[in-house]
């Protein structure tokens, strides 16, 4: 499966098995298996990188058994092949997202001026506290 210029899965990776799908279809949908569970197993793919198979294992870790197996099921067209390309395409998506290096977060420090804004803000709240506290004498 053609993933990018550099990066392919091998088509001995996957694994799909048929499925009855419930939904429109008539009889059509008791007697043909339409539905698809395609199945890659993440944590022993010698297609992916390092660093790509860590986020996609993060990314959809709800989809991943405790086995490492990422399963995509397909049920969203009437025939199989409609559902065997959706779930392949659904995982090329999942890849790709899981391509993207997460831009690198710099410390910085928080300016003067708003470290004074804050004070101030914090101040008001405290005097408008305060002010509900105070008991008024009588007379």
């Amino acid at each position: 499966m053609f993933l990018t210029p550099n990066l392919q899965i091998d088509e001995s990776e996957l694994s799909e098995t048929f499925v009855r799908a419930s939904g429109p279809g008539g009889q059509n949908v008791n007697k043909v298996a339409t539905a698809v569970q395609l199945r890659f197993d993440v944590r022993r793919s010698v297609s992916l990188p390092e660093d790509v198979r860590a986020r996609l294992l993060q990314l959809a870790a709800n989809r991943i058994s405790a086995d490492g197996i990422l399963t995509i099921d397909a049920r969203r067209f009437r025939t199989q092949e409609q559902n065997r390309a959706d779930a392949r395409e659904r995982l090329r998506e999942l890849i790709l997202r899981a391509l993207e290096k997460p831009k690198a977060r710099r410390a910085t420090k928080p300016t003067r001026a708003s470290q004074e804004r804050r004070v101030e803000s914090k101040k008001r709240h405290s005097q408008t506290k305060a002010l509900r506290r105070t008991k008024l004498a009588t007379d």
